[in-house]
């Protein structure tokens, strides 16, 4: 990247992150004004030591060092507290800024089409909403008022000592320009490193994710290739250990260039100060050389915090462009502003489905649905049969919105689900797939996500149609039996009629069955599949499955092949035809329970 292009990426961001404290202009202001008081009152203490020193001490004045030294205390102290002040309103400013783009990140990540997660590490993502934003809450929480303090200190230090004598002070500010490079120079180095040391975080984070989980560990244990995987651990481990390393060497470089400004300044300031009183300067005094000392330490030590804040600032850079860069990642999956309203008490459930073409990758040419075209009509059962990948699920996908069609469209009830709002959409349709999710929390919470606040006998009641009732109720937490991560302490089975009885409590208008009953044995089916033909009575239900039962009492049956429907009709129908339906059956049904 050109150093002009850094360069006016950089003003963006700037520009964006002053931007965030926009809603806390009031707060701010207050707080600026307290930091000017505080640096008032800093200003006080060397010049009444002068006082103590040259009107006092000197000349033996007892009440005028009693008097000047308690003033001194009390402005101390009153400096102290304001200080204290200034810090807490930073953090509480800083806070709130960091909550809302938490809140804004996440939100606008739930926002995004499956599209964006199946093209996403898990890890990257956490990285970016975890490490990435906990590593720019110093700058937002405590560098912005420190710069603020820091900078009005210098000023006022400066000024102070240009009063105090000019001399001094012209040496003592003719290398901070120096030193000012020097910063720069390493606030470069440090963006590059911390986006490194981020960058890789995220790479171990994913790896972690993927291996440290449930499902990871039984792969690792059932495969018996924990070395393999503990290899590429190693490779990612050793990669972060170097980018720590440059990051330390950073830190290094810093508290050199603290150093020399702390030592090389002082040491020339002592020399000119020796050589005027050596020359019979009669404007220099021992209180005079005092203050001026106290007034220079009060001025370096905020010029190392401004280097410090400087590096600090642009080494974030490199994270808020990482945060920048999830949040202007546009949604693809949007709501018109003329989105129609979809009430459940009005709907009557037909999907229709017009010359639906889609592909995942939407630069390449493979397509994964072609020329889909069909009519569901209120309450049917349409069930669908192909090959694996054939584009049974992905259709399914189409009618809730978690892909949009790249080529003609999806209708209920006649109006493109793309008119649709998208909460009336998420209210009407429900799913159960094969892959059944659950979140580490109770059943009862897990079954509540479908229907939030459902009271106890609503749950029982959807629990007991699902089958599962009993098994729950064996349980000696019942309802309050926590799941474990992804559910894995419950049966495949078991998490299925969950995900039925979820379904209950939602009680949508267009249900999804993607192999609801895979999981489940003979027996446990049958005493369910009574409770779903009452759940997709009255609804449109497409049905993904393998077993014969459903197929049989199938409204139509849709036929897929590679993306593309090859025949529809009943089930008599189609094995009259001798068709596609009719290899199928013969392949994978006849026979079957």
């Amino acid at each position: 990247m050109k150093p002009e292009e850094k360069k006016s990426i950089n003003r963006v961001i700037i520009k964006r992150v002053i931007g965030l404290f926009g809603k806390h202009r009031s707060e701010v202001i207050v707080m600026m004004i307290t930091v000017l008081v505080a640096v008032v009152l800093g200003l006080a203490p060397p010049f009444l030591l002068q006082t103590i020193i040259d009107k006092g001490l000197q000349k033996n004045d007892l009440h005028v060092i009693s008097t000047y030294s308690l003033l001194t205390i009390v402005i101390t102290l009153l400096a102290a507290s304001t200080t204290l002040l200034y810090g807490y309103q930073s953090v509480v400013i800083g806070q709130k800024i960091m909550c809302e783009m938490r809140r804004h990140l996440f939100t606008h990540l739930q926002g995004m089409s499956l599209r964006f997660f199946t093209q996403t590490k898990t890890g990257d993502i956490q990285t970016r909403l975890i490490s990435d934003i906990g590593g720019v809450q110093n700058v937002v929480s405590n560098t912005f008022v420190d710069a603020l303090s820091n900078m009005a200190i210098v000023v006022s230090a400066l000024a102070s000592m240009f009063w105090i004598d000019w001399r001094l002070t012209l040496l003592a500010v003719v290398l901070i320009p120096v030193f000012m490079i020097l910063g720069q120079k390493v606030g470069d180095f440090a963006k590059d490193i911390r986006k490194g040391v981020q960058e890789q975080t995220s790479e171990i984070n994913s790896l972690m994710q993927e291996n440290l989980s449930v499902s990871g560990a039984l792969l690792a244990k059932t495969i018996g290739r924990a070395d393999k995987i503990a290899a590429t651990f190693d490779v990612e481990n050793n990669s972060l250990a170097k980018w720590q390393i440059k990051a330390s060497v950073l830190q290094y470089m810093f508290f050199g260039l603290f150093r020399l400004i702390t030592q090389v300044i002082p040491a020339l300031i002592y020399w000119l100060a020796g050589y005027l009183l050596h020359g019979g300067d009669t404007h220099l005094t021992v209180g005079t050389l005092v203050a001026f000392t106290m007034l220079q330490t009060r001025m370096f030590f905020p010029l190392t915090g401004l280097f410090a804040t400087q590096v600090e600032i642009m080494s974030s850079f490199a994270l808020f462009e990482r945060i920048f860069e999830y949040m202007d990642v546009a949604h693809d999956i949007t709501e018109k502003p003329d989105a129609r309203a979809l009430p459940r008490s009005t709907m009557q459930g037909e999907v229709t489905f017009e010359n639906v073409g889609f592909k995942y990758d939407r630069e390449g040419d493979d397509w994964t649905l072609q020329n889909v075209t069909f009519d569901a009509k209120p309450g049917q059962l349409i069930a669908l049969v192909g090959a694996s990948g054939a584009g049974k699920t992905t259709m399914t996908y189409m009618i809730p919105r978690l892909y949009d069609v790249d080529e003609g469209s999806v209708k209920i009830d006649g109006v493109d689900v793309r008119d649709i709002k998208l909460r009336d959409l998420t209210e009407v349709v429900g799913a159960v797939t094969q892959e059944t999710y659950l979140v580490h929390a109770t059943i009862r919470e897990n079954l509540q996500i479908a229907k939030p606040g459902a009271p106890e006998d609503e749950l029982i009641e959807a629990c007991k149609a699902a089958a599962i009732h009993d098994h729950i109720a064996s349980l000696p937490e019942g309802y309050d039996t926590v799941v474990g991560e992804r559910g894995y302490k419950l049966s495949g089975g078991e998490k299925q009629r969950i995900a039925i009885a979820r379904a209950i409590l939602k009680n949508p208008k267009i249900l999804i069955l993607d192999e609801a009953t895979s999981a489940l044995d003979t027996h446990s089916e049958r005493l369910i599949q009574q409770s779903l033909n009452q759940l997709m009575t009255g609804r449109t239900t497409f049905a993904i499955a393998h077993r014969l039962s459903t197929i049989l009492n199938a409204d139509q049956i849709l036929v897929m092949s590679d993306g593309r429907l090859v025949e529809s009709g009943k089930h008599q129908e189609l094995l009259a035809r001798q068709g596609a339906y009719y290899a199928l059956y013969t392949q994978q049904f006849e026979g079957h329970p």
